[in-house]
């Protein structure tokens, strides 16, 4: 590579994280549903023609911005994971669990962009689902591990719902059972419930010590799925 194309790429590599940090904070000011490029350009003292050949849309600008939160919040949980690699899968699941907590009260409008209300006229491309996986991927790899090791109790599972969780199973983790698949996407949705209620103020004068609360409920979640509670 060229010095001067060397210096291109660096340049627009700077631009371009620029460009990104400027939308963040207009996002934590305005919301994602105002995020303007025009306003990104103006803020960074550029015309928009120049902005444009970054972004070519406000819908490419909010994917990049998506993307980078579910990065964000995977390597966030993957770091956590790691650092708890030789306790057991309960264990696991309570860190995991707590690491996407933290993430979410440290990252407040980045939060609310992947999983607070849709943008009005944007749909999200098929290349944020990798980002968007990591940390259901990571969840799913601990319940592997544990049932693997069998320490993985079955949840119930009434007869009607069967053919979905099969369903579910086959797109989503064909090497565990339907019982623990179906148990996991509702601890999943639960899980981002507690997050969101928290970090949106809905339990305001409800839940006061809200850690201990958190650990409770996710302690409670683990078992939903088959898991013992965990023991910190």
């Amino acid at each position: 590579m060229s010095t001067a194309h060397g210096a291109r790429a660096r340049a627009r590599i700077e631009v371009t994280a620029a460009i990104k940090e400027a939308a963040r904070r207009q996002l934590a000011a305005e919301g994602a549903a105002k995020l303007s490029l025009r306003a990104v350009a103006r803020e960074l003292g550029m015309a928009s023609s120049a902005l444009y050949r970054y972004f070519p849309s406000r819908d490419e600008l909010l994917t990049a911005l998506i993307i980078d939160a579910y990065d964000s919040l995977g390597e966030a949980a993957e770091t956590a994971h790691a650092e708890a690699a030789h306790t057991p899968p309960a264990r696991r699941w309570t860190v995991v669990c707590e690491s996407a907590r933290t993430w979410a009260l440290g990252h407040p409008h980045e939060y609310a962009l992947i999983y607070g209300s849709p943008v009005p006229g944007y749909k999200a491309p098929d290349t944020t689902v990798p980002a968007a996986s990591r940390l259901a991927f990571l969840a799913f790899d601990i319940l592997r591990d544990a049932h693997r090791r069998s320490a993985l109790a079955l949840p119930p599972l009434s007869a009607d719902l069967r053919p979905e969780a099969e369903r579910m199973a086959a797109d989503l983790a064909p090497d565990l059972p339907p019982e623990v698949v179906v148990a996991m996407v509702a601890a999943w949705a639960e899980l981002f419930g507690l997050v969101g209620f928290e970090l949106f103020g809905q339990f305001h004068r409800v839940v006061e010590d809200r850690e201990r609360f958190f650990r409770h409920a996710v302690d409670r979640l683990a078992r939903s799925v088959g898991l013992p509670a965990s023991s910190s």
